[in-house]
Formats: C-alpha cells, structure tokens, sequence
C-alpha cells in the first residue's frame, strides 16, 4: 500500500515554524500560545472520540504535556496540527483499551456535546418540530458512531467531522493510505446499517 506522502520543513508555515523553535527553546508565552491556537481542537475531538467532558479535559492535558515533552523532536514531516491530532487519536486509543480492560463503556451524551459547543447556527428560524427532529437524529448518529470499532470511528470523525484530507488522516492514524479509504468505506456502511437497524 502506498504511504501518505510526508512534508518537509519548507512546507511548513513560517510562524508557524517560529512558534514550535520559541516552546522547543523553552519560551512559555509561545507555549501558551500554542495551547491557546491548539486546545479547543484538542478538546473537541477529544470529547468527540471519548464522549465525556472530564475524560476530554484529562485527554487535553496529556495530549499538551506530550506535545511539549516531544515538541524537540518535531522535523515539520507534517503540519503542527496534523502531528497534533495524531498525538490525541493514539492518547485516546490508549484510553479506550484501558476502559475496554475494565468493561467500561459510555455513549456520547449529545445533550452534553451541544452545551459544550452548541447546535449549528442558522440564518433562518427552525421551528421547534424541526428542531427536535434534527437533535434525535443527531442523538441517533453518535450513537450509532459510538458503537463502530475505534479505528473505523476514527477516521470517519477526523475526515467527516474534522475535515482532514485522507493524506493528513493517514499521518495522524500512522497507516497508509489504502488503510484510510478501506477504513472509511466500511465505517460508512457499517453506520449506515447501524441507522437502518439492519446491524444486530
């Protein structure tokens, strides 16, 4: 399979470059700086892949304190962001064999997630029927995300929810890109069984 192709030093943002030499150095205003442009990011799919608030807010703290543990070690082989999100996806999968080891499973609360980071804003009135009609299906997608394989509900998130190019989602899964579109390809059909009732 062919592997997600990686970026070198000179494809990476000249601030961006600068800020990652400043907390490498040790300079805590840059560290700051980069968990400010950084944390809601982190905390969000955090709480997307683990589905509590407190468990998210753990993750965001490990994921920082890795980050700058290992920041030395940066070579710009992808964009900050991407290499970032690697960091949570493999704090969160660690999290995940943690809990399966001890039977623990949890669905993701979309009451909390729409307090956290609200509904989608429109710029027309939703009458209250539609409204409620949407939550439901809202409710009924992450939970239906919830019960796909770690992996597979992975690389949905990160390219349905997050955006991120199949190249990116690679690099952050450290697989090669065939892996990536196989992964996505029977995560969509197993969600869409999963909605449809058709998965036992």
């Amino acid at each position: 399979m062919k592997n997600a192709p990686a970026i070198s030093w000179s494809d990476v943002d000249s601030g961006e470059a600068a800020l990652i030499a400043r907390c490498a150095a040790g300079d805590e205003t840059a560290c700051a700086e980069l968990v400010t442009i950084h944390q809601r990011m982190v905390y969000a799919l955090g709480f997307t892949l683990l589905g509590n608030h407190d468990d998210a807010l753990d993750l965001s703290q490990e994921v920082f304190l890795r980050v700058f543990r290992t920041l030395g070690r940066f070579r710009g082989q992808s964009a900050l962001r991407t290499w970032i999100y690697r960091i949570v996806v493999n704090q969160a999968r660690n999290r995940q064999r943690w809990w399966r080891r001890r039977r623990r499973a949890e669905q993701i609360s979309l009451d909390e997630y729409v307090e956290k980071f609200g509904d989608l804003e429109s710029r027309h009135e939703v009458l209250p029927d539609r409204l409620l009609a949407s939550k439901e299906t809202a409710a009924k997608i992450w939970q239906a995300l919830d019960r796909l394989p770690f992996d597979q509900r992975t690389a949905l998130i990160l390219r349905e929810v997050e955006g991120l190019r199949y190249e990116e989602i690679a690099y952050s899964l450290d697989v090669a890109l065939g892996t990536v579109k196989s992964r996505l390809t029977r995560a969509r059909q197993a969600l869409r069984e999963e909605l449809l009732g058709l998965r036992p």
